[in-house]
């Protein structure tokens, strides 16, 4: 693991996904809680394997416009699993995608301190001049933490993905880079 790619924020440890993270990812992919709020919902159950998993992260691994992470408490336990995706270097711009797999985890904040950090990264280091993130219309609990993070609603995309057969709304999201520094900025000494 690069040790220099760990990002550290408040309450929260980022850490590139490893091999040995392939079964975690597939045991919280698979969980019909968390599987319900994923575009992964429609896979046909040939591609709910680990092998598929360790497949799909092959790939992401190998693409040179996608970043992925882990998420980890302060203390070191897994909790979900955060991504930049589409890295454009030339627009500047890329998809954020977020995942909270440890339930007993949901609604204490770790999705929000890891948006916060990856967006941090996303435009300091990376330079990117925007973020955006798509959630389904009626997942109100994740469409707040975007918000709370400073994303704002930018539109609809009507009957967007099939979940459970059926076509559902989603929701995109945007920030800016101008957005994020003019709340985030700190002069140098404070």
């Amino acid at each position: 693991m690069d040790v220099e790619r760990v990002l550290r924020g408040e309450g929260v440890r980022l850490r590139p996904l490893v091999e040995e993270d392939i079964p975690l990812l597939a045991r919280w992919m698979f969980d019909p809680d968390v599987l319900h709020w994923l575009q992964l919902s429609e896979d046909p159950a040939e591609l709910r394997t680990e092998e598929a998993v360790r497949e799909r992260y092959e790939r992401m691994q190998a693409d040179p416009f996608t970043e992925t992470w882990r998420i980890d408490t302060a203390e070191g336990k897994p909790v979900g699993q955060i991504e930049l995706v589409e890295i454009h270097p030339v627009q500047r711009r890329a998809e954020m995608h977020l995942l909270v797999g440890e339930k007993d985890t949901w609604g204490r904040g770790y999705g929000a301190r890891a948006v916060r950090r990856l967006v941090g990264y996303a435009f300091k280091d990376l330079g990117l001049r925007r973020v955006f993130a798509m959630a389904d219309r009626d997942n109100v609990r994740v469409i707040r933490l975007f918000e709370r993070c400073g994303f704002v609603r930018e539109g609809l995309l009507r009957r967007h993905r099939l979940r459970h057969g059926e076509p559902t709304d989603m929701v995109v999201m945007g920030l800016l880079d101008d957005d994020y520094r003019a709340t985030n900025y700190r002069p140098a000494g404070e």
